[in-house]
């Protein structure tokens, strides 16, 4: 018996429409009716066009560019499934803005990822749903339940299909020693040998590639990372690979393609071969230019929002 809602509804906002649309097309069910837009001040207005009362309501909305206008859509829907009588509130956000600042690396900085947390759980969701957080812990700083699934599977069986048997004679490079362990996963599921670049930071989105720890000459590399923003480390990793380690071809993946400022210009004049994105964020309209391929998240999430609905463990996804 399903407690919490009669019936599943799924609801959008303006940050990634076409992955929940895709996401309702595997479910089987309508994207709710719903509209989010502006006031003339720029204040979130949301109305929704059907009832929810009792349901069990996810709202798919990753906290991408402007990220603060998304955020506030999110909290704003939230708001109104909640006071509308939704049995059970959903946020799925398959990119968690704010990620990045969660701990005080200086004195008087922010926890924003805590402080989002808490704006989340106030504003009335009943746990949340994301994917690959920049920081693992950051799960800790919900007191609702949160579900992190991981992009791993999916660029394994990418790879896979791609390169087949070949696979066992590459090496997958973590960007920095902070992607180790997440690298380290990937290659062990390929059955790669690992490798790990060692930068320095002078400041935020400037690093210096200092050395390359572990052989790559005259193999070919997959550079594994959480998220893209500005491609600089991305683009130094490739180049000190490369140049440093010689290493004979450069291909990349991250989860999340932020792709802020000098990002594809970075790309395009970079030795990467491919750049393989998931979707949590929409894709960039120049990413054919950058040879950036954008692989489907929808499946994953499709199957994680049934079993939540169905009260099934999610555990399966995480193989």
């Amino acid at each position: 018996m399903i407690s919490h809602g009669k019936d599943i509804k799924i609801f959008t906002g303006n940050a990634n429409p076409r992955l929940a649309q895709d996401i309702c097309r595997i479910i089987g069910t309508q994207l709710g009716d719903a509209e989010v837009k502006r006031f003339a001040d720029g204040e979130a207005s949301v109305s929704l066009y059907e009832t929810v009362r009792g349901s069990d309501v996810f709202l798919v909305q990753p906290t991408c560019k402007s990220v603060n206008d998304h955020l506030m859509e999110l909290l704003v829907m939230i708001d109104a499934c909640r006071r509308a009588s939704a049995g059970r509130v959903t946020a799925v956000i398959p990119y968690y803005g704010y990620a990045r600042q969660d701990r005080k690396a200086k004195a008087r900085d922010p926890i924003s990822a805590k402080l989002v947390a808490n704006m989340l759980t106030a504003a009335g969701a009943d746990r949340v749903l994301t994917m690959d957080l920049h920081a693992a812990q950051i799960q800790g700083f919900f007191d609702i339940p949160v579900d992190n699934l991981l992009g791993n599977p999916i660029f394994v069986d990418y790879y896979a299909k791609k390169f087949g048997s070949d696979c066992e004679d590459m090496v997958v490079v973590s960007p920095d020693v902070g992607s180790v362990a997440r690298a380290r996963t990937f290659a062990q599921k390929l059955h790669m040998n690992l490798a790990i670049v060692d930068k320095r930071r002078q400041k935020a989105n400037q690093c210096e590639v200092m050395n390359v720890i572990g052989s790559v000459e005259g193999k070919e590399c997959i550079l594994f990372d959480d998220m893209v923003d500005t491609a600089g480390s991305l683009c130094n990793a490739a180049k000190a690979i490369v140049e440093v380690g010689g290493a004979k071809k450069v291909y990349a993946c991250a989860s999340h393609g932020v792709l802020s400022g000098p990002a594809i210009e970075r790309l395009k004049d970079s030795c990467i071969e491919e750049l393989a994105l998931l979707d949590t964020i929409p894709a960039h309209p120049d990413a054919e230019q950058a040879r950036i391929k954008y692989l489907s998240v929808a499946p994953m999430f499709a199957e994680a929002i049934e079993r939540i609905y169905q009260e099934i463990s999610i555990a399966k996804l995480f193989g």
